[in-house]
């Protein structure tokens, strides 16, 4: 199908744009009284998650309210551990837990490489849905965890703000480490193929715990597996987003990727400058600028764009929009986008 805005597809090629494609990340969420009002009436995430017409539905709100130049298929890089036999539950204002973790050899055993059309058929059937609907407005962002993310998640049982389960296991027993990251990669490469058979026209790797790993560790455990991944997807572009991850952008300058993004902790001359001219670059306003005025968010959203230049730059948060952020402040930070970088190729 032919795309009518087909800008981040574009910009993420390195082609040039006529202004700046812009989308956030979460967007699809609770800063949109419409997402919560499906939510109220579900049991949970997850039932929103695992329902394709209501994930459609949420995933497109945001292209119809807040104009963004892309979607991206509501779901979570959780559903990954789940298809491989490791469960878990959204807890409300907790986050993810997992009743059984992985740290053992004998946890390890109750693991499967999952089958995407098995197991995650209906993210897949999500994506379809979406696809019909958007009808070729905008592209379709699909999307998954990176491996040692999943994995820190999957030792940790929940989310956790130093994971030393998970990093003490790649200390003390490394070997459980590799073999567990070799399933969650074998996976992942099968999901994001299927989704890019599905439909989705671009995807994107989050390894959200990427900053917690000291550099020798990220290039042992995290590294080898997103290269493989990139490797793997070669129909449509791929963006890798590795929060924290600051050490290492000298390293993705060589991935087999089109995009890299930077979270609000990176400073986009140096990023640039260790990336290199070859990569489009992705993000990176700090969420909490949202909570601020519209005169601020305007100022600071050009001076971003002036930052990044014209070219090569897919605007973005960098890091997902927070739930309470004003609607009305998100569509500023994407109106300034595209009236400030449409005037600077005039």
């Amino acid at each position: 199908m032919q795309l009518k805005n087909d800008l981040l597809i574009r910009a993420a090629k390195g082609e040039t744009v006529e202004r700046t494609p812009v989308w956030l990340m979460r967007q699809a969420g609770r800063i949109l009284p419409e997402y919560r009002a499906v939510r109220e009436s579900l049991s949970g995430f997850k039932e929103l998650v695992e329902t394709p017409d209501l994930a459609a539905e949420v995933t497109i709100q945001p292209v119809d309210i807040l104009d963004v130049d892309a979607a991206i298929i509501f779901s979570d890089i959780l559903v990954v551990p789940e298809a491989m036999g490791c469960t878990y539950e959204m807890v409300e204002k907790r986050g993810p837990w997992f009743p059984k973790t992985i740290r053992t050899e004998a946890d390890l055993a109750r693991l499967r490489v999952a089958d995407p059309h098995e197991h995650l058929g209906y993210v897949l059937e999500a994506i379809k849905v979406t696809k019909r609907a958007l009808n070729g407005r905008v592209p379709l962002i699909g999307f998954a965890g990176a491996p040692w993310t999943i994995l820190a998640y999957m030792v940790e049982g929940s989310g956790s703000k130093t994971f030393s389960h998970a990093r003490g296991l790649l200390y003390t027993n490394p070997k459980l480490a590799h073999q567990m990251l070799r399933m969650i990669t074998d996976t992942t490469i099968a999901y994001l193929k299927a989704q890019v058979e599905a439909g989705a026209n671009l995807i994107q790797v989050f390894d959200s715990w990427a900053g917690i790993l000291t550099p020798a560790h990220y290039r042992e455990f995290s590294l080898p597996y997103i290269n493989e991944i990139c490797n793997a997807i070669n129909e449509v572009p791929v963006t890798v987003f590795a929060k924290g991850a600051f050490f290492a952008l000298e390293d993705f300058s060589k991935l087999n990727c089109e995009t890299i993004g930077l979270d609000w902790n990176m400073d986009i001359k140096t990023s640039r400058a260790q990336v290199g001219p070859n990569k489009t670059l992705q993000g990176n306003m700090d969420p909490c600028l949202l909570y601020s005025s519209f005169e601020t968010i305007e100022r600071e959203t050009i001076n971003m764009l002036k930052e990044f230049g014209p070219q090569r730059h897919i605007a973005n948060l960098g890091h997902g929009v927070y739930p309470d952020t004003d609607p009305e402040k998100v569509k500023c930070f994407i109106q300034t986008v595209k009236a400030y970088s449409g005037s600077m190729r005039s």
